[in-house]
């Protein structure tokens, strides 16, 4: 499946790894990163409304979708970060806005820490910084989370347990996840498990990095004060009431530029409410 008017390519990101890429539209560049247990065409309605006045560049990350799943990985947030900006640049942009979801945007936020003369603006859709989202995940009400539990351990189990059964084990995330199950339909999540299930190592692999290396990466960062320096929008749900945190001043440790709303709608929050996001999108561009 493809989003309607985009162009495809593959484009060559480090050595022998190439990724899947939708491009569309003109102007200037708005990348969008997708999350788990999705790919690229969870962007398929903001994407074609930006379009209008921006090029807008869709990848499937590195793992998941059609783009290329390296055995050895690496699959840290640090090399899909630098996946993304190698994206921008074959199509000719240095600098450029990028927001993400989930998976993507803990890319996208590891992108901004690394590569700050980059990004010129940040989107956050539904996440903790991966250092913070660790540190709130406890106690029953935690149990929502227990899929980042089960994949940071050491590698065959997880693969072995999910790989019994991944429709089940996706489709738990895109059931329960979302509160309008029509805002992806039949066709779509099908496309979505079909990709999950021919992507299970290379899932896990990236899940498990965010449990070692990219909480790591996060450490350094705090240690050495590095921040956010360009305009950040976070959408999120209100998980911040449900599990006891302040979801707002946790981002305000990492940027002096945020802005931090809550959304009603479910996690899906690209596809359950696609004007909401794309307004919050351009309201950040314009800052």
């Amino acid at each position: 499946m493809t989003i309607t008017g985009f162009d495809y390519q593959r484009v060559t990101v480090a050595e022998g790894v190439r990724l899947n890429v939708a491009v569309g539209g003109s102007g200037s560049p708005v990348v969008l990163l997708h999350g788990f247990p999705q790919t690229h065409l969870m962007w398929r309605h903001v994407a074609a409304d930006l379009a209008a006045d921006h090029t807008v560049i869709c990848p499937d990350l590195r793992g998941y979708g059609d783009s290329d799943k390296p055995a050895d990985g690496p699959y840290d947030k640090r090399t899909m970060a630098a996946d993304t900006v190698a994206v921008a640049r074959a199509f000719g942009f240095d600098r450029f806005a990028l927001a993400g979801h989930d998976r993507g945007a803990l890319v996208a936020i590891r992108a901004g820490l690394d590569h700050p003369d980059k990004i010129t603006h940040l989107a956050s859709l539904d996440v903790l910084p991966t250092l913070d989202m660790w540190d709130v995940m406890r106690g029953r009400s935690a149990a929502v989370g227990f899929h980042l539990y089960l994949m940071a351990q050491a590698p065959d189990l997880p693969e072995k347990l999910i790989g019994a059964a991944p429709d089940a084990f996706f489709g738990h995330f895109l059931d329960t996840w979302t509160r309008d199950p029509d805002a992806i339909p039949a066709d779509i999540r099908a496309a979505y498990l079909a990709a999950s299930r021919a992507a299970v190592p290379s899932i896990v692999a990236d899940y498990r990095a965010s449990a070692s290396v990219d909480v790591a990466h996060d450490e350094a960062d705090r240690s050495a004060g590095n921040r956010l320096r360009m305009p950040v929008t976070v959408l999120q749900q209100d998980w911040g009431s449900a599990l006891g945190f302040d979801a707002a001043g946790l981002w305000r440790a990492w940027t002096d530029d945020l802005v931090h709303n809550t959304v009603t709608c479910g996690h899906f929050m690209a596809e359950e409410a696609p004007a909401d996001v794309v307004k919050a999108l351009r309201d950040l561009l314009a800052r």
